[in-house]
């Protein structure tokens, strides 16, 4: 269990990382296709918002490496996916969510 919650926090440190560069408006690290209908004034609060998406992400990922470490029971084992796809989940709704306000549309 301790090498998955290494690996759970290596990739919640590169979401936070991600996160916080677009939460400051650099939008080019989102794929193009998804920011076609954005208009250039609502940039800044797209990324703000699609941030929300990413950070909510990594919470989740972090949460889950804690959880898993505190044994190799099937109890913080089950906990601790739960938390994570909970939380990939609600990660996915923000970011439709944001995608639809923004863009006009998931794609």
């Amino acid at each position: 269990m301790l090498l998955y919650s290494i690996i759970l926090f290596a990739v919640a440190a590169l979401l936070f990382a991600v996160g916080a560069s677009i939460h400051r408006g650099n939008t080019k690290l989102i794929h193009d296709y998804h920011q076609e209908n954005v208009k250039e004034s609502e940039r800044g609060a797209y990324g703000r918002a699609f941030a929300k998406g990413i950070f909510a992400l990594c919470v989740s990922f972090a949460l889950s490496g804690i959880l898993a470490l505190f044994g190799e029971s099937g109890a913080a084992f089950s906990a601790s996916l739960f938390v994570l796809f909970a939380g990939v989940i609600v990660s996915s709704v923000i970011l439709i969510r944001v995608q639809k306000k923004y863009n006009g549309g998931i794609f």
